[in-house]
């Protein structure tokens, strides 16, 4: 399976702070916003990445990241000139998925949770038996800002609507899916809405249709941060200091998840720990 992250957009809900660098380069708390959904790839233990940003951005996440080799995984870098809509990722990774099976992640959204990465496991093991789409359901209060699902008394999906007037239940559809390699050609057959994008939820459509939709609900235990507005990236940062504070261990931190899963050695980790210097993030690193 190969992964997607989508860090494209203007972010022109964070007014000045976006005007000079990425949204997704922005600091949620004690590292950059793209950390957290690149974790949740590597957590699935997704190695081959694509991450697609705009023309501007992209030289920044290059410098970065490189090609990934330093975390035990591969990155490569494709552009979206407009944000054309979420389903567009899959046209311009097209080259990129091959024959593969792929998994979406929002660049600006967050996960956290207790067993997170059996659950991702759990979500690939579903796509590769399933052979459609796995996504995921939330409990909102306010399901008119979100793509929809509704349920029948099976718990089966029966309908995806985006942003309804009249909700039919209270689960959004989360910034986080998994396909199969039907989706490049899914994405193809999409016509732009309204507001002229390919939207995610007309592409999960084209799966309820052919009853290839499966929707996994997540409980109270199940943090999902959108980071969107000033008050949301806060809010983030807040909830990660809070939580590492506590327990001491990082969230998000993809060395340490590289050197668990395997893909560097110790010596890698102290060597990178190195390049962090006496920060905390150094420190933390040459802890483990």
């Amino acid at each position: 399976m190969r992964g997607i992250i989508l860090a494209g957009g203007s972010g022109q809900r964070l007014g000045v702070l976006t005007q000079i660098i990425s949204k997704q380069l922005l600091p949620v708390y004690d590292k950059p916003m793209i950390y957290y959904p690149l974790s949740i790839l590597m957590l699935a233990e997704i190695k081959e990445i694509l991450i697609i940003s705009t023309p501007h951005d992209l030289p920044h996440f290059k410098k970065h990241f490189g090609n990934g080799s330093h975390l035990g995984i591969s990155i490569e870098y494709a552009e979206q000139a407009q944000p054309n809509g979420l389903s567009e990722a899959f046209i311009i990774g097209e080259q990129f998925i091959g024959k593969e099976d792929v998994c979406l992640i929002l660049g600006d959204n967050i996960f956290f949770a207790h067993g997170l990465q059996n659950e991702l496991v759990e979500a690939v093991a579903d796509l590769e038996s399933y052979r459609g789409s796995v996504i995921y359901g939330y409990w909102v209060k306010d399901p008119e800002r979100y793509g929809v699902v509704e349920f029948d008394k099976h718990n089966k999906p029966i309908s995806l609507v985006e942003k309804p007037k009249n909700p039919k239940s209270n689960y959004a559809i989360i910034g986080l899916y998994f396909y199969d390699n039907t989706v490049v050609e899914k994405a193809k057959s999409l016509r732009p809405s309204d507001r002229g994008e390919l939207e995610i939820t007309d592409l999960n459509r084209l799966y309820l249709v052919e009853q290839k939709l499966k929707v996994r609900t997540v409980g109270r235990g199940f943090a999902w941060l959108d980071t969107g507005t000033h008050e949301s990236l806060f809010e983030a940062s807040s909830f990660v200091k809070t939580i590492e504070d506590r327990q001491g261990l990082k969230i998000a931190c993809l060395e340490e998840i590289a050197w668990k899963q395997g893909w560097i050695t110790k010596s890698d980790l102290l060597s990178i720990s190195e390049k962090y210097g006496k920060s905390t993030y150094g420190e933390y690193l040459k802890s483990l």
